[in-house]
Formats: C-alpha cells, sequence, structure tokens
C-alpha cells in the first residue's frame, strides 16, 4: 500500500509520521514484526549402528557442527524484506538426544535495526542407514572369485591378492556401498562378497594392472523389483601362477614368460630359440613345471659344446646336463628339476646379473 493514499498518520495508533513499512510507526511496527521463526523443537536422524546422519532424506557422514547449521538453515524462516542478516549460535548440550542451539539474529527491515534471540531445540532420534540396514540383512550385489592358472597359489599371495581391495577402497570416494558383506578362503582360491558391482570391477581393473591375468564376468538376475531386474554380479579373477622367468608346461613344450603384455605374455622356448606372443586365455592350459626362485646357479666344472658337468649341491656328486642352445662357454648355468633330471636354462634378461658374465 503507497503512503500517498490519505493522510499521514500510523494506520494502528494515528501517530505522526515517520511511518514505516506498512503506514505504521516504529513502535506498531516492531509489536507486529518479527524478524524470524523458529520452531521450538526439530528433530534429525542419526544412524545407531554407525553414527551417520540423515539431511534431507541422504545419509552423510558428517560433524554435529555441520548437524547444527544444517538445522539451523533448513528450519529458520526469516522475514522478506530483512537485509543484512546477521547470525551468531551456541549449541549447548542438555543430554545425550537433545541440544538447545542459542541463535542470536539482527537484520534490517524498513531502514530499523531488529535484534531478536531464539532457542530451538535439536531432538535426535535413532535411525538405520540403507547401508547398515543391506549390511544386516547381508546384501550384496557382486562376488570376487580371486583364482590362479597354472599352480595353486600360496595363502600369503592370495592375503596379497586381498590387500588390494584395501588400496582401492582408500581411493575411492566415500560411497555407502562400498562394503565388504562376506569374505573368506575357498577350495582353490577366496572369495570376497561386496555390496556394489562398482567396487567389484574398480578392484578388478586394479588386480589385472597389478597382476596381470584375466576378469571373467557373469550377470545372473536373481529377481526383479519396481519393474527392474535385480541382478548379481560375478566376477572371476584368474591371476597367473607363474612369474616372468618360471618354467611353464604349455602347448607339450616347456617355456618361460620373459616379459608381460597387456593382452597376456611374451613366452620363450626353452629347447631351442622361439619366441611367442599368447594372450591369458591361451595360457590357461598352463602349469608351472618350476619356479624362477627355486632355480639353481652353479658353475660349470667341465663343458663341451653340448654338455657341462658340475658338483650337484643336493648330493654332493658330480653331475652332468644338457647345456642350453644359448650357452657362452664361462657363463653360469641356470637348472631346475624336471622329470627328475636336471634341466638347463637359455638365459632371460630376468636372470641374476652373474648369469650374464658370458666370457668373449
Amino acid at each position: 500500500m503507497s503512503n500517498h493514499l490519505g493522510g499521514e498518520f500510523c494506520l494502528v495508533c494515528g501517530a505522526e509520521p515517520p511511518l514505516f513499512g506498512d503506514r505504521m510507526c516504529e513502535p506498531c511496527l516492531r509489536a507486529r514484526t518479527v524478524l524470524a521463526k523458529v520452531p521450538e523443537n526439530v528433530p534429525w536422524v542419526r544412524c545407531a549402528r554407525c553414527g551417520i546422519v540423515e539431511i534431507e532424506g541422504k545419509w552423510e557422514d558428517t560433524t554435529e557442527e555441520n548437524v547444527w547449521d544444517e538445522l539451523l538453515h533448513r528450519n529458520l524462516v526469516v522475514h522478506e524484506r530483512a537485509e543484512d542478516i546477521q547470525l551468531a549460535m551456541e549449541p549447548v548440550k542438555v543430554s545425550d538426544r537433545h541440544t538447545l542451539l542459542h541463535i542470536q539474529l539482527e537484520g534490517v527491515i524498513d531502514d530499523l535495526l531488529f535484534q531478536e534471540e531464539h532457542t530451538m531445540r535439536a531432538r535426535m532420534a535413532n535411525g538405520v542407514c540403507l547401508t547398515c540396514t543391506r549390511r544386516a540383512g547381508n546384501y550384496f550385489e557382486a562376488t570376487v572369485q580371486l583364482r590362479s592358472s597354472a599352480r595353486r597359489l600360496s595363502e600369503l599371495e592370495f592375503q596379497r591378492l586381498r590387500g588390494t581391495l584395501d588400496d582401492v577402497l582408500d581411493k575411492l570416494s566415500d560411497d555407502p556401498m562400498f562394503f565388504i558383506t562376506n569374505e573368506g578362503p575357498v577350495t582353490g582360491g577366496y572369495d570376497v562378497v561386496l555390496g556394489s558391482k562398482g567396487l567389484a570391477r574398480a578392484w578388478g581393473r586394479h588386480l589385472i594392472s597389478e597382476y596381470g591375468g584375466m576378469v571373467l564376468e557373469t550377470n545372473s538376475t536373481v529377481g526383479r523389483k519396481d519393474g527392474v531386474d535385480v541382478t548379481r554380479l560375478t566376477l572371476l579373477y584368474r591371476k597367473p601362477g607363474y612369474e616372468i622367468g618360471d618354467v611353464v608346461q604349455w602347448r607339450n613344450r616347456l617355456w618361460r614368460p620373459s616379459a608381460w603384455t597387456k593382452e597376456g605374455a611374451i613366452m620363450e622356448r626353452v629347447d631351442r630359440q622361439e619366441r611367442t606372443g599368447a594372450t591369458w586365455r591361451d595360457l590357461e592350459s598352463a602349469s608351472v613345471v618350476a619356479q624362477r626362485q627355486d632355480a639353481l646357479e652353479v658353475d660349470f666344472i667341465t663343458e663341451d659344446t653340448s654338455v657341462g658337468e658340475f658338483l650337484d649341491p643336493n648330493t654332493w656328486t658330480m653331475a652332468s646336463v644338457r647345456l642350453p642352445y644359448d650357452h657362452l662357454t664361462g657363463r653360469r648355468g641356470l637348472l631346475v628339476r624336471h622329470d627328475d633330471e636336471w634341466l638347463a636354462l637359455p638365459h632371460l634378461a630376468v636372470d641374476s646379473p652373474a648369469n650374464t658374465e658370458a666370457q668373449a
């Protein structure tokens, strides 16, 4: 309403100008105007199991200070014409569930400064967040199966693979569904049951980049919810049971992997100079005959073009072995046991520096 209609007097008490707002004098305007409205009690919910807080229907891991700020901003209703608002708040804990929020407020309405104090009681209720509900119900979306090809992995090796999941969790965002429902050793491997398919896939990618190998994904439909199929993911990760330099039986011959490739490995044949690339799938049928770490390095006491003699450290007797195709006079031999006989291996870059001392 405009001040120009009628005479200049307060519409409430008839006082003379100055008039403010809807043609009222200052005392009448102040008596009828509140700077802000605040409810006496406001509820908030904390998960009784893990302590995270529900804010506007979303569960978040946050501090109590943030909760008080959130409650204040959500429940404080300020006069529509108020400007230059200043706010201060002091929380006072009354009990485990109740906290009083003392609020001091000032702002300008129609060029008049208003100052108010309010108290709002924040009442905490216990709830259970979606993650804890699902955990309690053994909810899961994906199973990651850790297995190996070519040989059984040791318990320590499986533990090392499992440890990489913690690294992945550290790097990923705090998604509440990134939890482990169940885990443990099974025949031939280790299974980890997870709350999230995304986490399973991220871990699978990490395992391949760290250790090579292959991942096989299968999805199974377990039901329907809200008209959509509910599926579970099984992710089978096979780690190569061999390392660079091991001796493996593959395609009825003995080979040594000399380098990893994106898809598999470069394989070097033991009995003659032949090299080939193989994919993880090609190598599924490979089996480990001897590990590089178990190979024996020996000095040959005598050697001719095809045979070298050395002292067998197991029996302390002289033994002979056929020299590898790339043998250089004076180079130490790298031997493994195969079919109860000694087998000398051709030289790879992974073999120790001592092995590279070839006589000119």
